[in-house]
């Protein structure tokens, strides 16, 4: 399983909104409604992700 957990903790860390995802940085609300469901995301978002946090994968995920 999948755990988004980390993202939110990453979020809060370097002081980003999901405002400022989805309006700055052109992220989708689909893809962060996605992740808030605990769907599945793919390989492309997770690196875009990174990117915009300046943070590795296992910052975004956790396989439990």
């Amino acid at each position: 399983m999948i755990s988004y957990k980390p993202f939110y903790e990453t979020l809060f860390r370097r002081n980003f909104t999901e405002y400022q995802l989805i309006h700055h940085h052109d992220v989708s609300a689909n893809t962060l409604h996605r992740i808030k469901k605990g769907e599945a995301i793919t390989t492309k978002t997770i690196d875009t992700l990174c990117d915009i946090l300046n943070c590795e994968v296992q910052d975004i995920i956790l396989h439990i």
